[in-house]
């Protein structure tokens, strides 16, 4: 079995998020099977994609339920951008999409004068600065950092969801998945 199951939605970033992995000596298979991604050491749910195909492409194969059971059980699972926006009740993109409903919030419209917002910003209160890409934001009550006023991360019990993407983020965002993946 490997180390990580990275979940396959359709899109997402799954190329970048094993290379970042292999570097970190981590072995990783992409996959919806929700046998797979309940009894995985570690789930990324990546970024990258639309919230209503992703959504779509999870329920048909039995992958959103595999991942609220996970969750229920307390087992880790990192959403990272797309993947944690996935994890709040619902999205305004695509005219509404609900989510996995893992934590509570919803995911809005970034009201920015550039979008997406693209490049890299510090993390509060981490003090690391990561690359972002996105048009949408979370606003939940469930945020543990932000970047420019915006929320960067959400965590609630084993869930750790970041709007960054740690895979796009050098040394800081090696560091910071080798972090994450030593709480599996």
């Amino acid at each position: 079995m490997s180390d990580v199951v990275v979940v396959d939605y359709g899109a997402g970033n799954t190329r970048s998020v094993r290379a970042a992995l292999t570097h970190l000596g981590r072995t990783s298979e992409v996959s919806a099977d929700p046998q797979l991604i309940a009894n995985a050491p570690y789930v990324i749910l990546p970024g990258v994609g639309s919230a209503r195909s992703a959504m779509m492409h999870l329920d048909e194969t039995g992958a959103a339920a595999a991942l609220r059971e996970r969750f229920a059980a307390d087992r880790p699972i990192l959403g990272i951008c797309l993947g944690m926006q996935l994890a709040l009740q619902a999205s305004e993109e695509d005219g509404g999409v609900k989510g996995l409903g893992l934590l509570e919030g919803l995911v809005v419209r970034l009201d920015a004068p550039r979008i997406p917002r693209l490049g890299w910003a510090n993390v509060e209160p981490w003090g690391n600065a990561f690359y972002f890409a996105h048009s949408f934001v979370a606003e939940s009550p469930d945020a543990v950092a932000t970047s420019e006023g915006l929320v960067a991360a959400v965590q609630r019990g084993s869930f750790l969801g970041v709007q960054f993407h740690p895979e796009k983020s050098d040394a800081a965002g090696l560091e910071f998945l080798d972090s994450c993946l030593s709480l599996a």
